[in-house]
């Protein structure tokens, strides 16, 4: 139940910003805003693999 809930919230979330952000883009902005937002989600996605294999490494060498 709790996943449940935490996924509906998420969803919610995303939706709301979406819907409240696309009114105010004007369409020459579109290609900009769609090419910020995979570089966005391209950092994050390497930020959180490095952080992931800097921790491993650490506790690897913590049990050492």
């Amino acid at each position: 139940m709790i996943m449940e809930s935490n996924i509906s919230l998420k969803i919610g979330t995303a939706s709301g910003t979406l819907l409240s952000v696309l009114p105010n883009i004007h369409s020459d902005d579109y290609a900009r805003t769609i090419v910020l937002a995979i570089i966005g989600a391209a950092t994050g996605a390497i930020a959180s693999f490095t952080v992931t294999r800097i921790l491993k490494w650490l506790s690897r060498m913590k049990s050492k």
